[in-house]
């Protein structure tokens, strides 16, 4: 019992000498602490006679209470004068954090989305693992089309749906098409469809795992004039209101007729040439850029979809979401790649 009064005697003493919160903090872990006194003590209650125990336990417990007593009061005072004692200047700046921001290409696909919707079109979104089915048959392209090799497409390892056929990465945003119309079941139709790709392409210019948004307009009397107009109207709102385009004929398995969409370079403003001399553009050597593919939906796509074709037409386009980023002006990107490679220092700049 002459122990339990020397260490109350010797806490009170450190308690009032105490000069901050942090020394009672350092008090409190010296007595209440879980290798403190208090405990130390009580793991010796097995050396006490049997009959005392008791006694000598109800003590202990009490010096407890009147130790956490006297470093709460003690704490509390401390802590007054503190705030007392604690200036703040109000007329200082805030400190800035440092914050993140969205991945560019997630920007460029929300301008691109609002770009659309000014326009009527609904953002839609469709699986990026598909059927072979939807990516390919759906969309008129025969079981002997290049694009079906496993060198253009990535086959999942799985069991062949007996309608469907194989599971695969969607190859391309235009496995949409013929979902949104048996979706709706009935025209109109105003679909724009941005979504994950893949193919087993890695240059400057691709990878595997890209973006795509897919454009579709069903309706009657949907003629090319609505398609190019769409188009033009995009461009001038993602690339600015100089930049033109042109429809320049081409085949598609999914479009007919079908035409591959050229936009003006941004460099040399079309003209093929970036001075006076007569110095031929680098980046696109003729003044126009490639910016993806588009047509006339086919009849046979339509009737995929349950749609009519002799009542109904429409039109499509697909264009990859990375490529058009690159070909704003001023960015001058290279290579697509650095998109994805999480370069700290090239994704600031964003």
């Amino acid at each position: 019992m002459d122990k339990l009064k020397v260490i109350l005697s010797d806490a009170k003493k450190n308690i009032l000498l105490s000069e901050s919160s942090y020394d009672i903090k350092l008090i409190s872990t010296k007595y209440l602490g879980r290798n403190g006194k208090i405990n130390l003590l009580l793991q010796e209650i097995k050396k006490i006679d049997a009959l005392e125990r008791k006694e000598y336990g109800r003590k202990i417990n009490q010096l407890k209470k009147q130790i956490e007593k006297l470093t709460s009061e003690k704490l509390t005072s401390l802590t007054q004068k503190e705030d007392e004692n604690e200036t703040v200047d109000v007329a200082l700046p805030g400190k800035q954090y440092p914050h993140g921001s969205l991945h560019i290409v997630t920007l460029a696909i929300d301008e691109i989305s609002h770009i659309f919707e000014k326009i009527g079109f609904i953002r839609m979104s469709y699986p990026e693992v598909e059927w072979e089915y939807f990516s390919f048959d759906a969309l008129n392209m025969p079981p002997d089309h290049p694009a079906r090799d496993d060198f253009e497409t990535f086959f999942i390892d799985s069991k062949p749906h007996s309608k469907y056929g194989k599971m695969v990465l969607t190859p391309h945003t235009s496995s949409g098409q013929p979902r949104e119309m048996m979706r709706l079941g009935q025209p109109p139709i105003r679909m724009i469809n941005i979504a994950k790709t893949y193919r087993p392409n890695w240059d400057v210019s691709h990878a595997p795992m890209f973006h795509q948004f897919e454009g579709l307009c069903v309706d009657k009397k949907i003629n090319i004039s609505h398609l190019k107009g769409t188009i033009s109207y995009f461009a001038k709102e993602f690339f600015g209101a100089k930049r033109e385009i042109r429809l320049r004929p081409f085949h598609f398995q999914f479009t007919e007729p079908s035409f591959e969409v050229d936009i003006t370079c941004g460099v040399c403003d079309g003209k093929g040439f970036i001075d006076d001399n007569k110095t031929k553009c680098k980046l696109c050597k003729s003044g126009w850029l490639e910016l993806g593919g588009s047509g006339m939906v086919h009849p046979n796509v339509l009737m995929a979809g349950g749609i009519d074709p002799d009542e109904y037409t429409g039109w499509a386009f697909g264009f990859g979401v990375e490529r058009v980023f690159m070909m704003k002006e001023g960015l001058n990107l290279d290579d697509l790649r650095i998109l994805y490679s999480g370069d700290i220092r090239f994704l600031e700049q964003f």
